[in-house]
């Protein structure tokens, strides 16, 4: 059967995802890219204000998971409400999400302002990084609540369609960041030296305009949710029950996912001393690309979950199998991306020759995953929870990282006395062996839940 015959002619399609993706692909492009430059800076500064900076990351990274997976579930269950075009119920679910992002964020940093040492010692036992990463963590926690809200408001704002603002916003963070990061990190123009305390001020800086920002446009100047700030203040009990059923499993599966990346670190942390700072040089790279698959997976979610609201099965079926063969497409292009300019990087870096081999060998793995990751993701998070089935990515991470994953790795690293490199790749494996029941998943067609209310 030719290709053709398995992707939709509908072009309002083509239209809506290209403009949702790239949009969505920028943004994250942007957003990531703070965290590179974070890298490169430090890099060049001190290898120990890396490691220290990057083993917090850790924690943020954990958050970042946990408040991204309150937002996909408003997302999920929002997106079939825009396809029945009820604003009143995405406004409830804005101001559902807005509450859980400020308790969870409120909770971390209350527990990192307790224990600040005991959270880096997590992922290192080096003195030198622990010093480095706890005054980095002492400034980064009071940027948890901006960061919190910031990603809800926009989140409410994905729900519509409207992505533009998020890039804009993302952009003028990143100027704010490099701008301060220049100044404070080694000291220049007057200005103190201050490490990686001065890379936390400009994100904390970051953090906080962007929030203003986004607050004014999302109640000022958007046309249409028409959000108020006191809409924030009222609490529908029966679409919070809606939220927690359909939203659970999508939080837990980010979490878990956060777990896992900060039991990476952990364990090669605890491995060899240059593991975090090879481990950091590649993951930013990888990160970075990744934009575009989690801009697709974003972006797919969106009009999958629209469609299931419209109750056209027809059209849920001619999209997934379209979104499937572009996957595909995205996949093998970021592969080879990957492969062409990761390596001539590592030079940027001022680190030992052992931490610029061991991230060598680590962007070959990621060579491969960055291709597999990129089918199996945007299926799972974007076609088969934007459908509706919030549970079916939280079962499958259950089972493939704290199942198979990280125990085959912890004895890999402590029993069987792998390098760092064997273990990075046990590390990855999930990403090439989902593809098979997300594959299996998707074209069953299973997935697709009706999850609004009937209107009143």
């Amino acid at each position: 059967m030719p290709m053709h015959a398995f992707l939709t002619r509908d072009r309002d399609f083509y239209r809506s995802f290209i403009r949702l993706a790239l949009a969505l692909m920028a943004e994250q492009a942007v957003v990531l890219s703070v965290n590179l430059i974070d890298n490169v800076m430090l890099g060049a500064y001190s290898e120990s204000a890396l490691s220290g900076v990057a083993a917090v990351n850790q924690i943020q990274f954990v958050l970042q998971q946990l408040i991204y997976g309150i937002s996909n579930g408003m997302i999920v269950l929002g997106s079939q409400y825009w396809g029945q075009h009820r604003i009143a119920e995405i406004r409830k679910l804005s101001a559902i999400g807005a509450r859980f992002a400020l308790a969870l964020t409120v909770l971390l940093f209350a527990a990192v302002s307790l224990f600040p040492e005991a959270a880096v010692r997590l992922f290192t036992e080096e003195a030198p990084i622990i010093g480095e990463g706890v005054a980095y963590l002492r400034i980064m926690r009071f940027s948890y609540v901006f960061f919190g809200l910031t990603t809800i408001m926009l989140g409410t704002l994905r729900i519509v369609e409207i992505v533009k603002i998020a890039l804009r916003v993302s952009v003028l963070s990143l100027v704010i960041n490099v701008t301060i990061n220049f100044l404070l990190i080694p000291g220049r123009l007057g200005f103190p030296e201050l490490g990686a305390r001065g890379a936390a001020i400009g994100t904390l800086t970051a953090r906080i305009v962007e929030c203003a920002v986004v607050a004014l446009y999302l109640f000022r100047r958007d046309g249409k949710l028409r959000l108020k700030p006191r809409d924030y203040l009222r609490l529908d009990r029966a679409l919070l029950r809606d939220f927690v059923r359909v939203s659970t499993p999508v939080i837990l599966a980010s979490a878990m996912w956060g777990v896992n990346n900060a039991a990476q670190t952990v364990i090669l942390g605890h491995m060899d001393r240059g593991a975090i700072a090879a481990q950091s040089i590649s993951n930013t790279l990888y990160q970075l690309l990744k934009v575009t698959s989690v801009g697709s997976a974003s972006a797919a979610s969106i009009l999958i979950g629209k469609t299931v609201g419209t109750g056209d099965m027809g059209k849920v079926r001619e999209y997934t199998r379209t979104l499937q063969l572009c996957f595909v497409g995205i996949g093998l292009a970021l592969a080879a991306l990957f492969a062409g300019i990761g390596f001539p990087m590592l030079g940027v870096y001022r680190v030992s020759d052992e931490t610029r081999r061991m991230a060598g060998a680590f962007m070959l793995i990621q060579t491969l995953t960055m291709f597999t990751m990129s089918y199996q993701m945007p299926v799972n998070a974007g076609i088969i929870r934007g459908g509706g089935d919030t549970g079916f990515i939280m079962i499958l991470d259950v089972i493939s990282i704290f199942g198979i994953v990280l125990p085959l790795a912890a004895l890999g690293a402590f029993a069987w006395q792998l390098s760092p490199v064997a273990v990075t790749f046990i590390l990855n494996s999930d990403q090439i062996f989902k593809c098979v029941p997300a594959y299996i998943r998707v074209n069953g067609y299973r997935w697709v839940r009706r999850l609004t209310r009937e209107a009143e």
